[in-house]
């Protein structure tokens, strides 16, 4: 062998240890990370949560203002999916199906609750509409107010007294509540079915046509099984963010104790006594329901991956 293979050899040798080394490193670093910043936090809210005992726990979260809270949650959610599923559909279908002027708008619209403090916007509201704000006082000389959520919605406002004399409450009630989430939920599914449907065309769909199926036979018959697991991804992503939602919720909703409150603010309300033992009680429940979907999240998404593999071998 001569000194140059042998050389090389080394070389080889050496840049693998190397590489080795540095992928060692690199999973430490990504595991510390993980434990320091997400492990540890999780440990801390359980075992808080369990701190006085399996008892004080189930106490915590049977608690009627508890209950109370979970079933609100609960409540926007199977409200408010729904209806960002519909709105998602039909804001994917026209994305990627159709040529529209406009199209461009549309798609950073759907984005804006990603970029948007959900609080932010609520008080941008306020701020621009409500009786001090910027076009508050000409509003207020021209009699017309139109503060939304809030005041449009609310008993001094545009639509308050007709509310008010029909007894329908928007405002610091769960019409209100479901608002808020379903301002911050609108991307998800829209946002995970338009590359999806995108990269799939409208081969299938035209073939469809073209063999006598209405527009209802061809959606449900070609789209839905090509997008069936996309959707359920999207799904899943909105059923998280809504369950979790705190910021724009806490804007509308009053903060009314067993009444208006959801899951994560009845979290602050219970920290904010200094019951802690019991704030991380219900924040266990909240972590519970969440690596729930967080399973159905990897499920999803795993048979995606696996669908969107067979689809390239084929």
């Amino acid at each position: 062998m001569s000194y140059s293979s042998v050389s090389a050899a080394a070389s080889a040798n050496a840049a693998r240890r190397g590489s080795a080394v540095s992928r060692r490193i690199l999973i430490g670093l990504c595991w510390l990370v993980f434990v320091l910043f997400l492990g540890l936090p999780l440990f801390i809210v359980v075992s808080q949560g369990l701190k006085n005992g399996l008892g004080a726990f189930f106490t915590a979260i049977l608690e009627p203002d508890a209950l109370s809270a979970l079933k609100l949650t609960v409540i926007a959610v199977l409200i408010s999916v729904p209806l960002n599923l519909v709105f998602g559909v039909s804001a994917a279908w026209c994305v990627s199906k159709y040529s529209f002027r406009g199209k461009s708008i549309l798609v950073t619209l759907i984005d804006l609750p990603f970029s948007v403090s959900p609080v932010i916007a609520g008080l941008v509201y306020v701020l621009m509409f409500g009786a001090q704000g910027l076009f508050g006082p000409w509003l207020q000389d021209h009699d017309i107010q139109i503060v939304f959520y809030v005041l449009m919605f609310g008993a001094q406002g545009l639509f308050g007294p007709w509310l008010q004399d029909h007894d329908i409450q928007i405002v610091f009630a769960l019409p209100g509540i479901v608002l808020a989430t379903i301002f911050v939920t609108v991307p998800f599914v829209a946002r995970e079915l338009i590359p999806l449907m995108q990269e799939q065309g409208t081969q299938e769909e035209e073939a469809a046509r073209l063999l006598g199926a209405n527009g209802w036979q061809m959606f449900w018959h070609v789209t839905v099984p090509n997008i069936k697991w996309g959707l359920i991804y999207g799904v899943v992503l909105c059923t998280a963010r809504a369950m979790g939602e705190f910021g724009a919720v806490s804007v509308v909703s009053g903060h009314i104790r067993g009444v208006t409150n959801t899951l994560p603010l009845h979290v602050e309300i219970l920290y904010n006594e200094y019951n802690h033992v019991a704030a991380f009680a219900v924040a266990s429940l909240l972590l519970i329901l969440a690596l729930f979907i967080l399973l159905l999240k990897q499920w999803s998404e795993s048979r995606i991956n696996r669908l969107r593999h067979n689809a390239a071998e084929e």
